[in-house]
């Protein structure tokens, strides 16, 4: 059994990380396997050197340990791109200019209800579906044509062993279609790979057996299973837990500094009193 954590050294690691490594941790060791931390820090505006660090000291402060060197994701950016490049040739991408106020207008029309909202937010209308790669252009967005991709794939099966959705699920081609959309690959402005992507190429490059994650993500699942099936890259099986909430009942974000690990360290709170207060 292998699983991870990978946060982005975007800013300091919360109590909602500090529960998601604890979980991972926790199977991994129960079940006599191996923890990963992973640095995903494609994002090289946000990302920073002393967030980064950061992270060891408040994981290795928990208790947590893990092998060495860990892989960050940005010492890999030339294989993303020859995957994203092989997927183009197969016809499965093409270039997009939209910008989000692009986006927004094109769904601005009158129509019956709200603009359906996936993954990654309100689904891509298609504008620019059909440009060819030849047409691209610099800043353009590369996105994965989601219909045509399902079209070369089976079924989408996977399985989840966490409290909220336990039990063997397949994903719905035309809910992909419809609800997911074309999602990015590659993004428009800086050119950074893309979370579906990224994170999919490198739970196969570590050999991920068991995705341990928040139950946010669940939705994004089923795109990353079509990512699988059309790289034909091993299926890990996945489990999405709670999230930890503020007294309003909204999940913790990194811009909730008052619950910042590196605080509860200064303030002299001990890593036992971290699991209760996350309810482990």
């Amino acid at each position: 059994m292998i699983t991870r954590f990978a946060p982005s050294p975007t800013g300091p690691l919360h109590l909602g990380h500090a529960f998601s490594a604890l979980t991972a941790h926790d199977r991994a060791r129960a079940a006599g396997g191996t923890f990963l931390l992973r640095i995903e820090d494609t994002d090289r505006e946000r990302s920073k050197p002393e967030w980064e660090e950061l992270i060891f000291e408040d994981l290795h402060w928990l208790g947590l340990d893990w092998p060495e060197p860990v892989l960050r994701q940005s010492d890999h950016l030339d294989d993303y791109h020859a995957v994203i490049d092989a997927l183009a040739a197969r016809g499965l991408v093409y270039p997009c200019s939209c910008s989000r106020a692009d986006i927004r207008a094109a769904l601005s029309a009158p129509q019956e209800g709200a603009p359906p909202v996936g993954p990654d937010g309100i689904v891509y209308p298609g504008t620019c579906r059909g440009r060819p790669m030849s047409s691209r252009q610099e800043g353009d967005a590369l996105r994965l044509d989601i219909a045509r991709a399902v079209a070369e794939t089976g079924p989408l099966q996977f399985t989840e062993t966490g409290p909220i959705h336990p039990g063997q699920h397949q994903a719905d081609p035309e809910e992909l279609v419809q609800g997911t959309g074309d999602v990015i690959l590659a993004r428009r402005v800086s050119g950074e790979v893309a979370y579906h992507l990224a994170v999919t190429l490198d739970d196969a490059r570590q050999g991920v057996t068991e995705v341990t994650r928040g139950e946010d993500l669940f939705s994004a699942t089923p795109v990353q299973r079509l990512l699988q099936e059309l790289l034909r890259l091993p299926r890990p099986d996945y489990h999405h837990h709670r999230l930890i909430r503020d007294e309003r009942g909204r999940r913790l974000a990194k811009r909730d500094d008052a619950r910042a690990l590196s605080l509860y360290r200064s303030e002299g709170v001990t890593p036992e009193e971290i699991r209760r207060m996350v309810g482990l």
